[in-house]
């Protein structure tokens, strides 16, 4: 017999919720795969591009894992290209053979018109491409790359200054609240 809408002890049943199986956070695209901490202390970054990469299996299986790290990584702008250097992408666990190379150069994807506004924007003194997060958006590694100048010594105790301040003033708040 066919059940019917009609009746209200089948049409007031809650449905089974049926629970998907959690992915990995950094695949999932919620989490950055790797973030370069240092640059936003050693540079002044102004604006920020992101750019898709040219990788091979066994570094994008390797990001996923979260073994890429971009502390000494810089951006190369060479013949309309755009390049990303030192970034270091750790040998794949699951690998054989024909695993990557973990400091090989690899290509950056920008549009033409992007790669011409940086070619502009680089060649004024003291501005470099610094890449500051890797991440995944729709099943693809993307990295965010920032126009950055360097700071001086003086800029960097600024900020410490600054950073310890707003830490002091969080826990004064914080210590208020408790009372």
């Amino acid at each position: 017999m066919p059940r019917s809408l009609s009746n209200p002890t089948v049409a007031n049943q809650p449905k089974p919720v049926v629970k998907e199986k959690d992915r990995d956070p950094v695949a999932a695209g919620k989490r950055d795969a790797a973030f370069n901490r240092s640059a936003s202390f050693n540079y002044f970054l102004t604006d920020k591009f992101e750019a898709g990469i040219s990788l091979r299996g066994t570094e994008v299986k390797s990001i996923r894992e979260g073994k890429a790290n971009l502390k000494d990584a810089y951006g190369l702008l060479k013949d309309g290209e755009c390049f990303l250097l030192n970034a270091h992408i750790g040998p794949f666990s699951h690998g054989n053979a024909m695993n990557h190379e973990a400091l090989r150069t690899r290509k950056l994807l920008l549009h033409k018109q992007e790669v011409r506004k940086l070619e502009g924007m680089t060649k004024q003194k003291g501005f470099t491409l610094i890449p500051v997060r890797l991440y995944f958006r729709n099943g693809r590694v993307k990295c965010e790359l920032a126009l950055a100048k360097g700071k001086q010594e003086w800029d960097k105790r600024a900020t410490e200054r600054k950073r310890e301040a707003d830490s002091e003033a969080k826990a004064a708040v914080a210590r208020s609240q408790r009372r």
